[in-house]
């Protein structure tokens, strides 16, 4: 037994022995790298419209305000409120008695000017007669032309009074000048009103087409004529800046509009432009004063390079960059973009056309790895337009 004991750390030395020489005889070879796979975008030029998106307000295409041209009392309202009315429709009736009245008086006081008339024009014809066998004197004569001439004037009067007065009778049935839609009345039959009142009786609309009101800031306009004449940028359409709207529910009206035209000036309070655009509403859906955001297709650049958000990252201090796969290996650049369109960000410099982004397993992968690379379809098409 304590034989036993003396042996066992010889056997020990030994086995650490024979364990040590079978490590120094192993190869030394370091494990295989392993190259990480990911998803990459090759950049392709394509063409996007520059949009600008805008508040604006509804117009009625012509707005009429009703109010009498005469002083009388309602006898009639001749219209539903909120219907349609035509051109020349009667829209209320004054008590038209005054000036029947008048009319008829007009009309007498004509009648007896074309009888002095008639009277004075068969005097001064004969009169004209007799001074030439010198029947009466030179003088008789020229005061009966005279005569002729003042009644003549008189009658002429007499008539214009007439034409007022069947004028002003006309004036008791009020019409509409416009076809359109009419709103509220603010009087009843029986009210008393007065020609040409401050207060409107009534006011028509014509709601097809519409104007639409849009304010866009002087900062932008003078940026986006930068960029067209530069060339970065071209014109949209020729036939007119296209818009389209968006409701207040956040909705898109089914009808495309056109710009009209641009303000002149800015406004010394806003620092905004006003743009006027026409907007068909034959369904009726939009109504004056109501609030839209208009977007306008204003230029189109025929080069843009767009990358999905996913594979931009954001730092602490606002740069934005990209993964790229260059020559087999991962490598960051530094981007700037611009405006979003649908999922993807308009990259305005840092990067060209033919580029591999990492839009897949990039944050498995480190600045320099040796990457293999796999090519990702562009997914969600582009969206048509790009917003500021």
């Amino acid at each position: 037994m304590e034989r036993q004991m003396h042996r066992m750390p010889t056997t020990v030395l030994a086995l650490v022995m024979a364990i040590a020489l079978g490590a120094c005889s192993a190869p030394d070879t370091p494990p295989a790298a392993r190259i990480s796979e990911v998803g990459t975008l090759t950049l392709t030029p394509q063409a996007q419209t520059v949009t600008s998106e805008l508040p604006g307000r509804t117009k009625a295409w012509l707005s009429a305000e009703i109010r009498p041209q005469v002083g009388g009392i309602v006898k009639q309202r001749l219209f539903t409120e909120g219907a349609e009315v035509k051109a020349g429709e009667a829209l209320y009736r004054l008590d038209p008695a005054p000036y029947q009245a008048t009319y008829a008086q007009a009309k007498a006081s004509a009648a007896e000017a074309k009888a002095s008339l008639t009277s004075a024009r068969l005097k001064a014809t004969r009169y004209a007669g007799l001074v030439k066998i010198d029947a009466i004197s030179q003088q008789d004569n020229e005061d009966a032309q005279a005569s002729l001439q003042s009644a003549e004037a008189a009658y002429q009067a007499a008539q214009a009074s007439v034409d007022s007065a069947r004028i002003d009778l006309g004036y008791t049935t009020i019409v509409s000048p416009i076809a359109g839609r009419i709103e509220t009345s603010s009087v009843t039959p029986g009210a008393l009103v007065t020609a040409s009142q401050d207060s409107v009786l009534t006011t028509v609309q014509q709601l097809d087409p519409l104007y639409v009101d849009i304010t866009q800031s002087s900062a932008e306009v003078l940026r986006l004529k930068r960029e067209l004449a530069a060339g970065t940028l071209s014109g949209a359409d020729q036939d007119g800046v296209k818009i389209e709207l968006l409701l207040e529910d956040g909705s898109h009206y089914s009808h495309a509009g056109r710009l009209q035209f641009s303000g002149a000036s800015v406004s010394e309070s806003t620092g905004s432009v006003t743009l006027r655009a026409v907007v068909p509403n034959s369904d009726g859906l939009l109504l004056p004063g109501m609030y839209v955001r208009a977007v306008l297709s204003e230029a189109v650049d025929p080069q843009a390079l767009l990358v999905p958000q996913r594979a931009v990252t954001r730092s602490h201090s606002g740069a934005t960059s990209v993964l790229l796969v260059v020559n087999g290996k991962v490598e960051q650049r530094l981007v700037s973009v611009g405006r979003s369109v649908g999922n993807q960000w308009w990259v305005t410099s840092g990067l060209k056309a033919g580029d591999q982004v990492i839009v897949e397993g990039g944050q498995k992968v480190r600045i320099g790895d040796n990457v293999s690379s796999v090519a990702v379809p562009a997914g969600n098409s582009p969206a048509a337009v790009a917003s500021n």
